[in-house]
């Protein structure tokens, strides 16, 4: 029988185009496996995946989805936070995935399960039919090394992290003021404080961790993690740092021509002209932090791409000179450069040799062993 990877995203577009790349890169290098991928219908606005979903179905032949039945979300739960939806719709899920697995396992050999943060009630799915269960943590090392302290951070106060009003020291990362951690995580009486607390605690269970960074991006944050120093109780699971994994196309699937359009004008600008704002994809603005926004990207005069988002309140005089920081000062200037040294070691690490191909050789090994 065929040996399979099974990936399982949450359902909003943006972990599924994550999981896909992930599933790319795999079969790039080890062309051997087949990719199946399931698909939870979300009963709230996740993002539309179908088009998206056809189109890799059309270009991939190794990368199959498998589209598990819809689940009800119970009445009374909350929906303050879109993160809370996810983790119960995940948690009762459990049964769907059990079975769509045991299915795949009747035609091939499933070498491994993985799975995003939110997935995590499938680590049980996972021990109950013996395949190892691997975390996909797309957010980076420092990101990382944050949730696996939570724990830890948690056992130290009483205190919500909003109402904390100190610095955090968390192994690898410089100090963190409290009240700028996670929004949701802020508050500590909140069910979606109790989720992601549950889910860090899961982290450490599992066969590994497959990251989207690489070693020279961050070598602090990745070093605390793998001395130990993030995980209190427990030891550390293999980490895996096997990226930048970067889309070559993340289109919806809409055919309004907006990303060529886009492309289209970059290519039409004088090189390292144009600030590109991206802030997150589920996040909405008032009307108000739109203006404000808009306003000062218009008074820095420079060119620009804003991608839809959400960070805090903003004033247009701050977006105005944060801009021009950027684009005319000595020290935007320095940043740029040190941008460019980022992409070029982004390129090493996935070359032949390079530490992410390294990371992949060393995942897959896990698989084959025994």
């Amino acid at each position: 029988m065929e040996n399979a990877i099974v990936l399982y995203p949450s359902p909003a577009i943006g972990h599924l185009i994550s999981m896909v790349e992930l599933g790319k890169f795999i079969l790039t290098h080890y062309p051997s496996f087949s990719i199946k991928i399931l698909i939870t219908p979300p009963p709230y606005n996740a993002g539309s995946t179908g088009p998206y979903i056809n189109r890799v179905s059309a270009t991939t032949s190794s990368i199959t989805f498998h589209h598990l039945p819809p689940i009800s979300l119970p009445l009374n739960i909350s929906s303050h936070h879109h993160e809370t939806l996810a983790f119960e719709l995940l948690r009762l899920n459990n049964p769907n995935v059990h079975q769509a697995i045991a299915s795949i396992s009747n035609t091939c050999t499933v070498r491994a399960l993985i799975m995003d943060f939110f997935c995590c009630p499938a680590l049980s799915v996972g021990a109950d039919l013996n395949i190892p269960a691997y975390f996909f943590f797309t957010s980076g090392a420092a990101s990382l090394g944050a949730f696996f302290y939570m724990p830890f951070l948690h056992r130290s106060t009483n205190k919500s992290f909003k109402d904390l009003n100190s610095d955090l020291d968390i192994p690898g990362m410089p100090p963190i003021p409290s009240a700028d951690m996670a929004k949701p995580i802020l508050e500590r009486n909140e069910k979606v404080y109790e989720d992601f607390l549950n889910a860090s605690i899961q982290l450490p269970k599992s066969a590994g961790i497959i990251v989207n960074t690489f070693e020279w991006l961050e070598p602090r944050a990745i070093k605390a993690i793998l001395d130990g120093h993030c995980v209190t109780e427990e030891p550390t699971p293999p980490v895996y740092c096997i990226g930048p994994l970067i889309a070559s196309d993340n289109r919806s699937g809409s055919d309004d021509g907006g990303s060529n359009g886009c492309l289209t004008w970059l290519n039409s600008q004088p090189s390292r002209s144009v600030v590109f704002l991206c802030f997150g994809s589920l996040g909405l603005f008032s009307s108000e932090q739109l203006k404000e926004i808009a306003v000062g990207l218009e008074r820095s005069g420079q060119r620009f791409l804003w991608v839809e988002s959400e960070d805090g309140f903003v004033r247009a005089e701050e977006v105005e000179k944060r801009v021009c920081d950027l684009m005319d000062s000595e020290e935007g200037n320095s940043v740029r450069m040190q941008v460019l040294k980022m992409k070029a070691a982004a390129e090493v690490a996935m070359s032949e040799g390079g530490s992410s191909r390294v990371a992949l050789s060393k995942l897959v090994e896990s698989w084959t062993q025994g």
